[in-house]
């Protein structure tokens, strides 16, 4: 049966931000991004750890990684830029130069660190065992001495501490270059990304949130306000109007979306016209 979907909605402009590539992936770094694009019903999927719980998967930080129709989108409308390629080469340049100094200046300090440390163990292990002998305060002196002189820090043992925090080490630092680039995003296009983009742009217009639904064997999760919020209602499929579908994979992806409580759309947009939705649902056999 023909599902019911709410009608399309006007937009204003979106918010300008900045996206950072990261191979192919667009990533957003800074927390106004984050809050601009979510104002425009755009979730994305967090990859960061958080610096006080990094070795947990559960709640995650930035960087926020965008779907590529999200990104689409936010191109479209006018609201994301990136820097051209020599821009960007020269921020990596400056980035590793930054990271370099700040290694340099921490592997300083851990030095110093580790032979304070050294010193603190061999004034413990000397007192202990000598008492307030005079002549062992003259040898544990000497022995000080002699640690300060010939101590190596081994470059091996740096700690280096990696952190989503500092968006400053991972987003272009020429703030208004980066927002004020005319810089495509990317150009690629082939039938089966148009149809899923084509599906993405109708349903958000619709006021619909989205979400990728990979795990659910569909191309987006559906929800009717913010994901935090509401549970998914659709599951949609997106299919070309003239592609033939087997049937034991309708009724495969019907019987899932009843088992996890969703409904099923089957999203096929039309080369001219509005996208069509066909719903499925399971009712087993009578």
């Amino acid at each position: 049966m023909e599902a019911e979907l709410q009608p399309q909605e006007e937009r204003s402009p979106a918010p300008v931000v900045g996206l950072s590539l990261c191979d192919s992936a667009p990533l957003l770094w800074r927390l106004q991004d984050l809050k601009a694009v979510r104002s425009e019903g755009l979730v994305g999927a967090l990859l960061g750890s958080l610096p006080r719980t990094p070795r947990q998967n559960v709640r995650l930080g930035r960087p926020l990684l965008l779907l590529p129709e999200e990104e689409r989108l936010l191109g479209e409308r006018g609201g994301a830029a990136a820097l051209p390629a020599q821009n960007q080469e020269a921020a990596a340049g400056e980035l590793q130069q930054r990271y370099t100094e700040e290694q340099q200046r921490s592997f300083e300090e851990q030095s110093v660190l580790a032979l304070e440390d050294r010193e603190s163990a061999l004034v413990r292990a000397m007192t202990s065992s000598s008492g307030s002998d005079p002549a062992s305060d003259e040898a544990l002196q000497h022995r000080l001495l002699d640690l300060e002189q010939n101590f190596s820090f081994p470059r091996s043992a740096l700690a280096v501490q990696l952190s989503t925090a500092r968006a400053g080490l991972s987003h272009c630092p020429e703030a208004r270059a980066f927002l004020e680039a005319d810089w495509p995003i990317r150009a690629q296009r082939c039938p089966r990304r148009e149809a899923r983009f084509q599906v993405f742009r109708d349903l958000r217009g619709r006021g619909f949130f989205l979400t990728s639904a990979g795990k659910f064997g569909g191309d987006f999760l559906v929800y009717p306000g913010d994901p935090l919020r509401f549970h998914a209602h659709f599951i949609a499929i997106c299919l070309a109007l003239d592609e033939s579908v087997c049937l034991l994979d309708v009724l495969c992806a019907a019987r899932l979306g009843s088992n996890v409580k969703k409904t099923v759309l089957l999203c096929s947009p039309a080369p001219d016209g509005p996208v069509r939705y066909t719903s499925l649902q399971w009712s087993g056999m009578v």
